[in-house]
């Protein structure tokens, strides 16, 4: 049987044989014999196969090498990205690089996306990653969570070819920065701003697509089609260049080091579901840079020398920046050297000056290698210092600290108003350049200590005396504020005759502490559980000095210690030396802002910051009424973190808006200066100034926290009762009295009775309890609180007031019968 299935097998495979060798025969004859099979003809590649290298890459090719070689053939962009970067996480940061009026200014960024490159079949796909929600890839929940976090595909590119040594993929990414893809672009909220419709692709370019070892820098103008432009409208378009930064984040992230709310700190954060808890717990950690000390240099470190970092923090300064404006900014920047040096560093932050165009064309303010100082020809008057960090440990990888030249305007304006009383050198509108320039230098170190991972620290300033603010020696120490992040400007207490007193603050014993709590490394802890007990003794040891006091940014201000603008422990003193200084600047304004031949702007300008500043001094003053403090604490502190502002402060408070603002503040009213620059004005003035607290004062949570003062308290708080038994006898003195009401007090007793309206008839806006929980504001259900019982009895009693008042003159009589039918129709809205 064996045998017969062999010799079966030999035939078939001989068949076989001859007929392979008959067909190869056929298809080898010469052409001018017949052939009985012709050779198949070649296949023409198709657009998107994959192409031998040499193909697509070609001599004509203009190559930059770097993260990605990126090659250029006439008009097309190609990236040949490395296999070893497939799945890697890149940060990308879309900026403005140049544009027209109105559109926002150069260097201003747009939006943050961090991004993974993925080879998928034939197909290169381009994703947003989100660090929203994470788990160990070794536990369990990991899939869940990659699972309920699924990254968007954001672009999809055919393979064109391969590497010679098949390590590199080459793809065509015309189309990413040609087309609108979105991520790239003008971000949404935007678009719908100017009514964006479309981009125009015959007026879009890409620019250049630079590539360098760590990132890739690409330009691209975008003309989209916009029925609302800020600016050229009759082009019907907005057209602007747009800068892409695409940075490769680091395989390993830094150690992360935990946020505490004792300590003010930008933050990053994710929602860990790997942990060992029985919640999903949102973890925070601090944005800053990498600062690490070198391995040689491990010794001295733990025997407390000064040691410079691996690398240290370098700032160029643009070269756009006027020449001499360069140096203060630079003063600025390296002023925080000896935050540093309490974190164990020296030299950790450097100013230095980019290379020329001729040592280095391609050198770029956009490139994100660079940390840069953009000076920007901009009439905000502002600065500002934003980072970008790396969303999984907060590493900070670069900062641009943008520098619009019209701040200027606003350091003259501010150091005018608050200092010129005592200051020959603010009395004028244009400083000599080194009085400038120590502002400039102010301003930059503020901005800088941003960039550090530092917020505005506002409960900074009332670590100081008022008194102590008078007092050349202590300033010249320590400065207005133990901080600069605080908005503690200028010194506006300081009277005539205090010489030699400092009048702005430095880098002070709280910015060191902070620095020193952020930064410092921790060499014994193996992660950043492990820091948290030193962190926390850091903590503790200065817990009870005001000097070391984080006290957050508010908007809608419930703890009046940590305010902006203000200065001291005490608003009412502090105020009432400032308005004195007002007083003596007002009769000065016409010479101290005078120049032959100039009209009368400026003093207009200065007239305006005037009354600016008395409205700061009046919201300072009025905070602390129903107000209360928050001074952040931990398990292992004792004391209450909210406590209400002592009854005595508060009804001094309360006395003074009377004295200085309701009472009409007559000194405001120099004839000899209004008529300058306005046939008419004065009266609204007066009355806006007064409306603006008045309401302020009558806030729906203000007076709901005097409410629970009272639960709390009893007797030790001052009652909303009594605060609004003392608000209308004090603004209707005149009906006690039978003096004539003058037109300033009959404008303020009308804005009364219409606030009162709105407390009997308007509910609170609803306010997130996000924008709480970060920013203040206190809840309360209008209806069914106290506050409109309390306020229909002092309704009640104005209308008996009214009624049996004594009028001083025709105009009051008038106006008294006016005010009476108003309170009428409130309390009995339908007769």
């Amino acid at each position: 049987m064996l045998k017969h299935l062999t010799i079966r097998l030999l035939l078939v495979v001989s068949a076989f044989f001859v007929f392979s060798c008959a067909t190869t025969k056929k298809a080898s004859k010469s052409k001018s014999g017949a052939t009985a099979m012709a050779k198949p003809p070649a296949k023409k590649p198709g657009k998107n196969d994959i192409q031998p290298y040499d193909k697509v890459v070609t001599k004509k090719a203009v190559t930059d090498n770097g993260l990605f070689d990126v090659h250029k053939i006439d008009e097309k962009y190609f990236y040949e990205i490395p296999d070893s970067l497939f799945e890697r996480e890149m940060l990308m940061v879309t900026r403005i690089a140049k544009t027209a009026a109105g559109l926002g200014f150069g260097g201003g960024k747009l939006s943050e996306q961090v991004l993974r490159w993925q080879k998928k079949d034939k197909k290169i796909l381009l994703r947003m990653v989100s660090h929203q929600v994470v788990a160990a890839d070794s536990l369990p929940v990991h899939e869940a969570v990659v699972n309920s976090n699924f990254e968007p595909v954001i672009a999809t590119f055919p393979i064109k070819a391969f590497s010679k040594d098949s390590t590199k993929t080459v793809i065509d990414v015309t189309d990413l920065y040609n087309k609108d893809v979105k991520p790239f672009g003008f971000p949404q909220g935007r678009r719908q701003q100017y009514r964006i419709t479309r981009v125009d692709p015959s007026l879009s370019y890409i620019e250049s697509l630079k590539s360098f070892p760590t990132n890739i820098e690409a330009r691209h103008v975008k003309t989209y089609a916009a029925g609302r432009p800020p600016s050229n409208s009759n082009t019907g378009a907005i057209t602007l260049e747009i800068n892409n930064s695409m940075i490769l984040l680091p395989k390993v992230p830094m150690q992360r080091r935990y946020f505490d709310q004792r300590v003010g700190w930008f933050t990053s954060g994710t929602t860990d579901y790997g942990l060992d808890a029985q919640e999903s717990k949102r973890l925070t950690y601090l944005d800053r840079w990498r600062l690490e000390v070198k391995d040689e240099d491990i010794a001295k470190f733990k025997r407390g020398e000064l040691v410079e970092p691996k690398k240290p923090i370098v700032y160029y300064v643009d070269r756009a920046t006027p020449d001499q404006w360069k140096k203060y900014i630079k003063q600025g920047i390296e002023d925080w050297q000896v935050a540093f040096e309490a974190a164990g560093f020296k030299n950790a932050i450097i100013a230095a000056e980019p290379p020329t165009v001729e040592e280095d064309p391609d050198w770029s303010p956009e490139d994100a290698r660079y940390s840069v100082v953009r000076y920007l020809a901009s009439p905000i008057p502002n600065a500002n210092g934003p980072h970008v960090s790396d969303p999984r440990s907060g590493e900070i990888l670069e900062s641009d600290i943008n520098w619009y030249h019209n701040v200027m305007t606003l350091l003259r304006n501010w150091f005018f108003i608050q200092t010129a009383a005592i200051n020959p050198d603010a009395r004028g509108v244009a400083f000599k350049d080194e009085v400038m320039g120590r502002l400039i230098r102010f301003v930059s170190a503020h901005e800088v200590g941003h960039t550090l991972g530092l917020p505005h620290n506002m409960g900074s300033s009332v670590a100081y005396p008022v008194e102590k603010l008078r007092d050349a020696e202590f300033t010249q120490k320590y400065g207005t504020a133990p901080s600069i992040m605080d908005y503690a400007r200028f010194n506006y207490v300081a009277q005539p005759g205090d010489e030699g007193v400092a009048l702005m603050p430095n880098i002070g014993p709280y910015d060191k502490y902070a620095i020193k709590w952020g930064y410092r490394p921790i060499l014994d802890a193996k992660n950043a559980e492990d820091e948290k007990a030193t962190l926390d003794k850091w903590i503790l040891e200065k817990a009870g000095d005001p000097m070391y006091r984080f006290g957050r940014q508010q908007f809608g201000v419930i703890d009046p210690s940590s305010q902006t603008e203000d200065l001291g422990d005490d608003a009412v003193l502090a105020s009432d030396y400032g308005i004195k200084n007002l007083k003596r600047i007002v009769p000065n304004l016409i010479e101290w802002t005078a120049e032959d031949g100039k009209n009368y702007s400026d003093l207009q300008t200065m007239y305006g910051q005037v009354l600016g500043q008395f409205n700061r001094y009046m919201g300072h003053v009025a905070a602390n009424v129903g107000g209360v403090y928050e001074i952040y604490k931990a398990y292992d502190q004792d004391g209450a973190v909210y406590t209400h502002v002592p009854k005595d402060h508060q009804k001094k408070a309360h006395m003074f808006l009377h004295e200085q603002l309701f009472e009409t503040p007559e000194w405001m009213l120099d004839e000899n200066i209004l008529n300058k620059f306005e046939s008419a004005g004065s009266i609204e003035r007066i009355r806006g100034t007064q409306v603006r607290t008045l309401n302020n004062l009558l806030d729906f949570g203000r007076m709901q926290r005097m409410l629970e003062n009272e639960t709390t308290n009893g007797n030790e708080a001052y009652k909303l009762y009594d605060m609004m038994k003392d608000l209308r006898q004090g603004l209707f003195s005149e009906l006690r009295s039978g003096r004539s009401t003058d037109i300033y007090r009959r404008n303020l007793q009308r804005a009364y009775v219409e606030r009162m309206e709105y407390l009997m008839t308007n509910e609170q806006p609803t306010i997130p309890a996000q924008f709480r929980r970060f920013f203040g504001g206190t809840q309360v259900n209008v209806s069914q609180s106290d506050i409109r019982a309390i306020v229909r009895a002092e309704l009640k009693s104005l209308r008996s007031s009214l009624r049996s008042g004594r009028a001083g003159n025709q105009m009051t009589r008038i106006h008294n019968q006016d005010l009476l039918e108003r309170v009428d129709n409130i309390l009995n809205p339908n007769d």
